[in-house]
């Protein structure tokens, strides 16, 4: 019969599910391969034909790989905690978990329709109390751990117990907060367990203080970087403000050069390695005191060039700086209250992008130069962040662009660093001769004994030191939301304490509203009766949408595994993630938290490797291709009922206005369907060419706004499955962006037909042949071998689905049927489309159950020789045929064959052949 798609499809989506085919075990002997494709989200909109892009990838190359006798890991699960379900839950009353599990049945019943090779069996989901009972324990095990410089790694806090019972705080080397205290042995024996805990807070690597956070009232919670944008929510486009709050932090600053380093040790994508390489921002320089002037206490200063000292002309704080308030003379109150409100409504991001304008507020106090003891006038502005360096600058105008149009802004005065500039790249680079004049301390030098000497003068004024900066912040680990797991926290005394391991999970209790309460606590405050042991009170806030999402890819290794978060045997056979699919969107955020996790579970002796990724690959975005329909405008400017056509808009004054997608087919609009789109154009009028209604063409996001949302559920029940996968692996390389165009999916469609021809006659009934394929036929073949295998590794995937239409257009023109040929084509062809290539391994007689079990055809090179050639006969210089003749015959070996064939005889016309000319592996010319 025809190729039936919907019922091949079907039936072998069945079959999969029912057995299990893709189903691992962590004890193979064959060697392990795990792909992974980015946790995704599953939102109510379910998926577009942009999602799948990664999955089919990731999904062939899976496929491919256990043809090459891998034991593939290819799970799937959801990040399924978030605002989206919870804004949901605040407008309808509907419960978080409700709209989750709606969306993941949706999401899956979409998946399973593509014919993913998904090993459903593990599949995890971050809300499940039995996952996150996992990732409160990852909490548990940073609150109880330090990072020791020394050993450089993360230890547990009762080592540092130990050594302050021992030697007290002397020799200790740790990543921890700038004000620890000083004590002995005794000291520290004698203090209270409040005085302790307090002192351990300043060393841990997740700790509660105050912080400057991104608040968003109308959401009633804390926001990450990314999720603001020009001082507005991502999500709903609410107002942003910097606010001070107790906050939960993680020291991913502990990791920051162990995060450098490992980038050069991984395969991914360069720019997004240097993305993180940005974001972690190491700067080699020093650490500068300018002491107050009339108040007791310095304003430090991180700084890359302390070379420039010299021409330091003032100083800048962040407007949240912790001095702004004792520094503000009376006099200036006004004004700094007022900046500081302004400064609010911007996110850091719009702070540090905005380097064109200046703006800031004179405090009225002064520092004092800590080598010529000058006065130096301190000012505040928002171009200069808390949590970056030490939330202050030395301003030098003459030598940085942003500080000279402060000066120049503010009547600063603007001092030369020497007399005789240096350029600024020689004094960058030490190898570069240039020296400084007239500049005191440092005249003679050049730069790299400029900065040598400054320090050393500095250390001995104390009033500096070399120091190694990075722009990397300590990550913010908490949500004023409802739906996000709980932290296993509760406080005693105001300090805060673990839950015991064996209690976990600590569940999300029940709330009337998710809702903050009138009081302006996070809704758990709402929670009744929710308490430690009924009378002490739990941490209020949630973890941050990317905890589940750090280490969820070690517990697909033992998703079922209730004692531990995985197992070690399952641990050191998976290891690592060898292919990791997913947008460049998380390029800093996740892929920083989760490298920052591993590492530190590496630390405590959890897992193995100090990578989490082997290596990375970003998909491209797949863009909308939005249609419009220009609608006529009236004398007075308004909008009528009647459209005209894209040729004939010229004509005409129109507006455009966006049109449904799925109306359209190849630009040509469905004036019947239109006219139901919305109620307003029952009765529109077409002005139309060559009686077609033409739609006008952008490409554009997909989005729902657009009408450019192409369902993947609709391509797949009205061509296939298979043909919507090789459509988009069609498109274009995968890491690039591309349009989507519905008009080019046919011709996929075709193919697939063409294919399942070759292995039926013209009635559609069954017929392969065991007959012995010629070298034609076993040169298509082995060309797709080898063709493919190639693609298949270089991530090349729409190059193989061409090369695929070749193999096919050879094997139908040589009418090939046999069975050696087509069966070896199937299984090259089954990952790119695993239905059709299912059930023709059946037809071909094969009983293993799955061609998944089948191996990949080992490629021959000896079939793509080239022993004979097609030569070109010509009978007194017109071709007339061509004939097959080795090439290894010279001309006496094959002037007999060319005069005896019975063609050449018929144009020679029984002439006697003059001459033959012969070029070898080129031209034969008979002249009579």
């Amino acid at each position: 019969m025809d190729y039936q798609f919907r019922d091949i499809e079907k039936r072998w989506q069945g079959f999969w599910a029912e057995n299990q085919t893709f189903k691992v075990d962590n004890n193979s002997t064959k060697p392990k391969y795990y792909v992974l494709d980015m946790f995704p989200y599953p939102s109510g909109a379910g998926l577009h034909v942009g999602h799948p892009l990664g999955y089919i990838a990731s999904d062939i190359f899976s496929r491919y790989k256990r043809l090459k006798g891998f034991n593939v890991l290819h799970p799937m699960g959801y990040d399924s905690f978030g605002l989206p379900a919870e804004q949901y839950a605040i407008q309808t009353g509907q419960h978080p978990a409700i709209t989750t599990e709606t969306n993941i049945n949706r999401y899956r019943e979409q998946l399973d329709n593509l014919g993913f090779s998904f090993d459903w069996s593990r599949e995890v989901r971050t809300s499940d109390p039995g996952y996150y009972k996992w990732t409160q324990w990852i909490f548990m095990l940073l609150f109880n751990s330090w990072y020791n410089l020394d050993s450089d790694k993360a230890e547990s806090i009762d080592e540092l117990i130990n050594k302050f019972e021992s030697t007290g705080s002397e020799g200790i080397k740790a990543v921890c907060d700038d004000d620890i205290s000083v004590f002995t042995a005794t000291e520290w024996k004698s203090k209270s367990e409040e005085e302790k805990q307090l002192e351990l807070l300043k060393y841990r690597l997740t700790y509660l203080r105050e912080s400057t956070v991104n608040w968003c009232a109308a959401l009633g919670t804390v926001l990450a970087n990314d999720e603001v944008k020009d001082g507005f929510s991502e999500r709903g486009g609410y107002p942003v403000e910097q606010k001070k709050m107790m906050q939960w932090s993680m020291r991913i600053t502990a990791y920051a050069d162990r995060l450098l380093q490992g980038l050069d040790t991984i395969d991914w994508p360069e720019p997004l390695k240097e993305m993180q390489r940005n974001w972690i921002g190491k700067s080699v320089g020093a650490l500068v005191s300018f002491k107050l002037d009339g108040h007791e206490g310095a304003i430090d200063v991180f700084t890359t060039r302390v070379d420039t000292i010299f021409g330091t002309s003032f100083l800048v704080l962040a407007p949240e700086h912790e001095l702004v308030d004792l520094l503000t003379t009376s006099d200036r109150k006004e004004e700094i209250a007022n900046y500081i409100d302004q400064t609010k409504k911007k996110s850091e991001l719009d702070r540090m992008a905005d380097t064109k304008t200046v703006s800031g507020a004179f405090t009225g106090s002064y520092a004092l130069h800590p080598v010529s003891g000058e006065k130096i006038p301190v000012w505040i502005a928002d171009y200069v962040l808390a949590g970056y360096g030490t939330g202050a600058v030395m301003a030098v105008p003459s030598g940085d662009q942003r500080d000279w149009l402060f000066a120049t802004k503010f009547g600063l005065p603007i001092v030369a660093i020497s007399d005789a500039q240096i350029d600024l790249d020689q004094q960058a680079d030490p190898t570069k001769e240039g020296k400084y004049i007239n500049s005191g301390l440092i005249n003679g030098l050049n730069y790299k004994e400029a900065t040598t000497t400054l320090i050393k003068k500095l250390e001995e004024l104390g009033a500096g030191k070399a120091k190694v900066n990075y722009r990397l912040r300590d990550a913010i680990f908490g949500r004023q939301r409802y739906w996000g797991e709980p932290v296993p926290v509760y406080f005693k005394a105001g300090l805060p304490h673990l839950m015991d391991v064996a209690e976990l999970p600590l569940v999300l209790p029940e709330v009337d509203k998710y809702l903050p309460t009138e009081s302006g606590e996070p809704p758990l405050g709402r929670a009744e009766n929710w308490k430690y042991h009924g009378e002490l009170e739990y941490e209020l806030s949630t973890m941050p949408g990317w905890a589940g999402s750090s280490w969820y890819w070690f517990r697909y290794m033992d998703a079922k595994n209730e004692g531990e978060f995985a197992s070690k045997d399952a641990i050191a056979y998976w290891k690592d993630v060898d292919l990791y699919i997913g947008g460049s969107e998380h390029a800093t955020g996740h892929l920083l938290y989760s490298r920052f996790w591993n590492k530190f579970l590496k630390d405590l002796g959890f897992v193995i490797e100090e990578e989490p990724f082997k290596k990375l690959i970003n998909q491209g975005m797949i863009q909308g291709r939005s249609n419009f329909v220009y609608r006529l405008i009236d004398g007075e400017g308004k909008g009528t009922n009647t459209f005209v056509s894209a040729g004939l808009r010229s004509q005409y004054k129109t507006s455009a206005m966006h049109v449904d997608v799925n109306i359209v087919d190849n630009e040509i609009l469905d004036i019947a369907k239109f006219k139901s789109f919305r109620p307003e154009f029952e009765n529109a009028e077409f002005i139309l060419e060559n009686g077609k209604y033409i739609c006008g063409v952008e490409i554009e996001k997909m989005s729902k706004s657009k009408f450019n949302v192409v369902n993947p559920d609709e391509l797949a029940e009205r061509y296939g499955a298979d043909t919507l996968r090789m459509y988009e692996m069609f498109l274009g390389p995968l890491e690039q962006s591309k349009p989507w165009n519905t008009n080019g999916i046919e011709g996929v469609f075709k193919f697939l037909r063409k294919f399942w021809k070759l292995f039926h006659d013209d009635d559609f009934n069954f017929n392969v042949s065991d007959d012995e394929p010629s070298k034609a036929e076993f040169k298509a073949l082995h060309k797709i071998i080898r063709k493919v295998e190639e693609d298949i590794e270089r991530f090349s995937f729409n190059t193989s689905v061409s090369s695929f239409m070749i193999c096919v257009n050879e094997l139908t023109d040589l009418k090939c049927n046999k069975r050696k040929i087509l069966q070896d084509l199937v299984i090259v062809l089954q990952p790119y489309a695993p239905h059709i290539t299912e059930e023709l391994w059946t037809l071909l007689g094969n009983e293993a159950g799955s061609i998944s079990k089948a191996s990949y055809p080992v490629f021959n090179p000896e079939y793509l020789v080239e022993n004979e050639f097609s030569y070109p006969v010509s009978i007194n210089g017109k071709t007339r045929l061509n004939l097959n003749i080795p090439l290894n015959l010279e001309q006496a070996d094959i002037e007999p064959i060319v005069l005896e064939n019975v063609d050449v005889k018929k144009y020679m016309e029984g002439k006697t052949a003059k001459k033959i000319i012969f070029v070898k592996g080129k031209i034969i010319n008979v002249v009579v």
